[in-house]
């Protein structure tokens, strides 16, 4: 009986310490990369935004707003394909029979609220435009604006098809919410063949009491995607590569 129990003591430390160190896949920056960047826009990103309350103290923790910037900075500099996943609601969305527990919250508080999809009035500086400070990064020719997705993941929008129509297979993702939207866009990404990176300090969650969206999205990077860099990190990992 001893040994039995030796034995069980012996393989279970193990197994914990395979799990404690979880490999390392790696991942290869190359002409096939681009970046996606999820809810740059106001009512995530600004003190002035809906959801300010619920995710400022995570964005000012993680310095999202100045990495994002360099993000987008980085995608100039090392001509790196930009594609940009907006949340948009239009007023159809808003006679919808159900909705999810954020769904419902987003559409109370009109987070990303549009009248329709050709109708642009009052859509300058609200809380759905994009943070002035990307204007003069997202208007441009080279970045792609996708269909909004609508709910979290990308499964409702377009962007899948336009990496495809330009051969990428590799993603560097970043973005809003850290755990709703970017998470949902890396699981789906990752499901559809893509090889994924996420820049863990250029997200960020809600944070609510006992309830930490930050926490849950890092782990969940980590698990899933093949690399999880910090802004400083791909910055290097770039510098590297143009040498």
């Amino acid at each position: 009986m001893k040994n039995v129990f030796t034995t069980l003591v012996v393989f279970t430390t193990t197994i914990t310490g395979l799990f404690a160190q979880l490999p390392e896949p790696g991942f290869i920056i190359d002409e096939h990369t681009a970046i996606v960047i999820t809810d740059p826009q106001n009512d995530f990103l600004s003190p002035d935004g809906v959801a300010w309350g619920a995710v400022g103290q995570s964005v000012q923790e993680n310095n999202t707003i100045e990495n994002l910037e360099t993000i987008f900075k980085l995608g100039e500099e090392h001509n790196i394909p930009v594609f940009v996943s907006p949340h948009y609601y239009y007023e159809h969305d808003h006679v919808w029979k159900f909705e999810g527990v954020l769904e419902k919250l987003m559409h109370n508080i009109t987070m990303f609220d549009r009248g329709d999809q050709l109708n642009v009035e009052g859509f300058e500086g609200s809380g759905a435009d994009w943070l002035p400070r990307y204007k003069k990064y997202i208007n441009k020719d080279r970045v792609v604006v996708t269909s909004p997705h609508k709910v979290f993941g990308s499964e409702s929008n377009d962007l899948a098809l336009q990496l495809r129509k330009q051969k990428i297979d590799k993603v560097i993702l970043a973005g809003m919410s850290g755990n709703l939207c970017a998470e949902s866009h890396m699981r789906e990404l990752v499901e559809n063949g893509f090889e994924v990176a996420v820049v863990g300090d250029a997200t960020a969650s809600a944070k609510l009491p006992g309830l930490d969206g930050d926490q849950a999205a890092q782990t969940n990077y980590k698990m899933i995607s093949s690399k999880v860099y910090t802004t400083q990190e791909l910055v290097g990992e770039l510098k590297m590569h143009k040498k």
